[in-house]
């Protein structure tokens, strides 16, 4: 149980080059303020500094918000010197901010109000345990997505210039940023390029550059829509050209860095043991993004804190005796939208087999829709049930294991 008169309140203000600290007693009364520097070098002096506040038979609790941003630093160097560190979820910081008479917002108020959270909720607030593979896991999983941004906009730029130079474009491959699109697209950036050039050479060409999956007939399908497309040369065409292939380069050069962070991933990944590629829908990718949102598992005691995190879990709203459980807008929704996606692909079906891809979760799927749920309904159920799964697997590091029914093709 905690006893106020036990502790020392220290909340602290996190920001990129510089903390503030406060620190104030079971009465919320300030007794001081810190300032120090983001580095490592600058924790032990200011540790030092905490101790002249500290009375005997006071031990020292530290509140900080940004525990996995810029002030992951600090909560590390804490933790590994024995301190007692709580997360302070920056909605209860701001309540507090709001529950006074006159708003104001600067570092020494907001430090003072991550300290006197810790005053009256701190048996609430869960303890910082930062861990540096999920951590680094969780660095990947942003680096990736940053690149898979940034190649979708360079499609998006590798579009509207080759709508320009080859008005059929989108007829000459499959996808516009394959392999063998892209070495088309460098080597014959526009039909300029092309002028000249026999159906022999292209061919040639395409199948060096395809593995041989090109044949005569891709290469006399593109010089026949590049001709039925009529002139499209303009004025400064080398600039142009020279913008194709700076695109293509790039695109390049990000899915290079894609499958390193993702050969990296794999890697962080085998050190956890986890089994969850086993289950249908889930591979490298969305595996690590569970775990770069989900982290330790062990932080939750159950599966249904689990969901609660995630933001799937039903609220309750009601007073005076009245009132409907309703669903949840808050919770992390990074996490919340990775369950659903994977809600989707359990009950997705083939196109050509017309055979589910989890045959469990699609009769499930279908028994809720019969009881009257909504398609949306019916896939917060299966979310639900695959937080449940997910928790286990997790936990107990097992894999999954699909129930044996009969399949059956889907109407």
């Amino acid at each position: 149980m905690h006893v106020r008169q036990k502790h020392l309140y220290v909340g602290v203000d996190l920001h990129k080059h510089h903390h503030t600290a406060v620190i104030i007693n079971c009465w919320q009364e300030k007794l001081g303020e810190i300032q120090f520097e983001n580095k490592p070098s600058a924790f032990s002096k200011f540790l030092l500094e905490v101790g002249n506040y500290i009375d005997e038979g006071l031990t020292p609790i530290f509140g900080l918000e940004d525990v996995g941003g810029y002030g992951r630093a600090l909560a590390k160097y804490l933790v590994d010197h024995e301190q007692i560190v709580k997360e302070v979820n920056p909605a209860l910081s701001f309540a507090e901010r709001k529950s006074h008479m006159t708003t104001q917002k600067n570092d020494s108020w907001d430090a003072e109000c991550v300290a006197r959270i810790l005053v009256n909720k701190l048996d609430q607030l869960p303890d910082v345990k930062p861990h540096d593979l999920f951590w680094s896991i969780q660095q990947l999983v942003t680096r990736r997505n940053a690149l898979v941004k940034a190649q979708s906009a360079l499609k998006n730029q590798l579009h509207i210039q080759l709508s320009h130079h080859y008005p059929s474009y989108k007829k000459f491959f499959s996808e516009v940023d394959g392999k063998t699109a892209l070495a088309f697209w460098n080597k014959y950036p526009s039909p300029f390029c092309l002028e000249d050039v026999s159906v022999k050479q292209l061919t040639v060409f395409l199948l060096d550059v395809s593995n041989n999956a090109c044949s005569v007939k891709k290469a006399n399908d593109i010089l026949k829509l590049v001709k039925e497309d009529g002139h499209t040369v303009k004025e400064y065409q080398e600039t142009r050209d020279f913008l194709v292939r700076s695109i293509v380069r790039d695109i390049l050069f990000k899915k290079q860095e894609i499958s390193h962070v993702e050969r990296e991933l794999k890697e962080l990944m085998s050190l956890l043991d986890f089994q969850l590629d086993t289950m249908p829908g889930i591979e490298l990718v969305t595996a690590s993004a569970l775990i770069a949102e989900i982290g330790d598992v062990r932080r939750f005691p159950n599966a249904n804190k689990l969901a609660r995190f995630a933001g799937i879990a039903p609220v309750y709203f009601g007073s005076g005796g009245k009132g409907k459980e309703q669903k949840s807008k808050q919770g992390n929704r990074a996490l919340h939208a990775l369950f659903y996606n994977l809600a989707v692909q359990q009950v997705q079906v083939a196109k050509g087999s017309k055979l589910p891809r989890n045959p469990v979760f699609y009769e499930y799927y279908q028994r809720k829709l019969k009881e009257g749920k909504t398609k949306g309904q019916a896939l917060v159920c299966i979310m639900r049930r695959l937080v449940n799964i997910i928790y286990g697997m997790m936990k107990n590091k097992t894999a999954y294991k699909l129930p044996i029914i009969k399949e059956r093709e889907v109407v």
